[in-house]
């Protein structure tokens, strides 16, 4: 293994078993999509496949939830039930995090994002993932930040809660134990 972005064989294998065992529970999230089809495009894009393993350590529980028809690409989402346990207490980017002067998260929303291959969910991505069950009931994720809000010092986070999907505001720098942010790749 030359490329820090591929899996050893096994583990490629391993991850491959729990995204199986996974799509086969949820089929209420991709219907009408084949799962030899996805092994095969998985198979064929190992870089891809290191960054769903990466979205898999850290809690993430990536599965399909859609079908690029234009690029012929699978839409991977975290849909663990509450932000991904690898990924919270942190800010939400590199410009947010370096204007700490003390108590600094380890890491960034963004940064982690860049890191694991991924981008981070916008709203309507976010809401989107609410339709195919109730995500977040205790903790809250980043979305992307419109680039005004940002300027301005802020950045957007969603929840759930009273069976309703709220989007909220807080200084980019903040950081929160039930904080953290979900993912989504296209394969």
């Amino acid at each position: 293994m030359n490329n820090k972005k591929e899996l050893s064989p096994s583990v490629k294998d391993e991850l491959l078993g729990i995204l199986k065992t996974r799509f086969e529970k949820n089929k209420n999230r991709h219907k009408a999509i084949d799962w030899d089809k996805v092994l095969t495009r998985l198979e064929a894009n190992p870089t891809k496949l290191w960054s769903l393993n990466e979205m898999e350590i850290t809690e993430g529980e990536p599965d399909v939830v859609g079908y690029d028809k234009k690029t012929g690409e699978y839409i991977f989402y975290d849909c663990s039930a509450e932000s991904p346990k690898g990924r919270r207490s942190i800010c939400y980017d590199g410009d947010a995090l370096a204007s700490r002067k003390e108590h600094k998260p380890k890491d960034s929303a963004l940064g982690m994002a860049e890191d694991m291959g991924i981008d981070i969910l916008t709203e309507v991505q976010y809401r989107e993932l609410q339709q195919l069950g109730a995500f977040d009931l205790k903790t809250s994720s980043w979305v992307q930040t419109p680039a005004a809000i940002r300027k301005l010092g802020g950045a957007l986070f969603c929840d759930r809660r009273y069976d309703t999907v709220f989007l909220y505001h807080n200084g980019a720098e903040s950081y929160y134990g039930a904080r953290g942010f979900r993912g989504y790749l296209k394969v």
